[in-house]
């Protein structure tokens, strides 16, 4: 383990308790490797810039990718390609990807460039690594007390598995705006379930 990569997607900053958890995760893994890099890509203090009439022209037109056009692109495939483990913290905005996270998906899921369009259907071209996935929601979307519906978890699967990233890990967060009590004990349970990776052991601990 050498290469991880934090990405971002919460507008509370460091209030955000998911990417709180996501720095305690990094933590957990620096103790096994001391030399871990660790790139944080934060979408909301560093937002990404809305995809172009050019961009979209070039997806289609069969640009090189060091053309400038994908210069954003690139660079966040970059990063997703260096890593060797993916961290994402994000909320559930409406049921599902908040805005900013949505906009870097359509950066790095790129058709010639990190996926292949054949008869079959879509197939990934990156290697896969672990991802884990801090998904933050105000209310409950599993179980008996679920109100409302979750279609982040699915897209967000197969998203990753077109990119070829199968080895996916959600760790949720719920009840976020119900109280303190339920934030406490959604953290807690969260704590728990990682402690059971070879990573993480410590957070159980907290």
């Amino acid at each position: 383990m050498d290469n991880l990569l934090l990405v971002n997607a919460s507008m509370r900053g460091s209030a955000s308790i998911g990417l709180r958890l996501a720095d305690e995760m990094v933590t957990c893994i620096r103790h096994q490797h001391p030399h871990l890099q660790v790139t944080l890509r934060d979408l909301a203090a560093t937002p990404l810039a809305p995809l172009s009439a050019g961009y979209a022209t070039a997806l289609t037109a069969f640009v090189a990718p060091h053309d400038p056009v994908f210069a954003s692109s690139e660079a966040l495939i970059s990063e997703l390609e260096g890593c060797d483990l993916l961290l994402i913290a994000t909320p559930m905005h409406n049921f599902t990807v908040p805005a900013a996270l949505k906009l870097w998906i359509d950066h790095v899921l790129r058709i010639h460039r990190t996926f292949i369009a054949g008869p079959e259907g879509k197939v990934g071209l990156l290697k896969d690594r672990p991802v884990y996935l801090i998904v933050s929601s105000g209310g409950y979307h599993r179980g008996a007390r679920a109100r409302q519906p979750d279609f982040l978890s699915a897209y967000l699967r197969h998203v990753l598995g077109t990119l070829g990233l199968q080895n996916v890990h959600f760790v949720y967060l719920e009840g976020m705006a119900v109280s303190d009590q339920a934030r406490l004990a959604s953290v807690t349970q969260a704590r728990l379930e990682l402690a059971r990776q070879r990573w993480f052991g410590q957070l159980g601990e907290s």
